[in-house]
């Protein structure tokens, strides 16, 4: 049977847990606060390439991800604005934009 300091210690890294992920901003709360649709729409090439354009360009990339992930990150090789935010968060908006047809 566990101790009590074991169970609370596994009680508070649950709670942890669940309050990390109820934190997380949604891929389109972060798509808005970071302003990308002055940028990019989902079809139409405004300053920069539609998200669908993306997702053609990479689509069946397996490392797609990690590269857009890692450009959001960076700012890239196209001096892209820097997203500040978790690499759960950039994989939620990343997944955004390659669903975008």
């Amino acid at each position: 049977m566990p101790s009590s300091t074991t169970l609370a210690i596994a009680v508070a890294l649950a709670t942890l847990a669940c309050a990390g992920s109820a934190l997380a901003a949604s891929a389109d709360e972060l798509i808005t606060a970071n302003k990308c649709s002055k940028c990019h729409t989902a079809t139409t090439t405004k300053k920069a390439p539609s998200w669908a354009s993306v997702a053609q360009k990479y689509k069946g990339d397996a490392g797609a991800e990690a590269k857009l992930v890692n450009m959001l990150k960076t700012g890239g090789p196209d001096d892209h604005t820097k997203v500040a935010a978790s690499d759960d968060e950039l994989k939620a908006i990343v997944a955004v934009v390659m669903a975008s047809k």
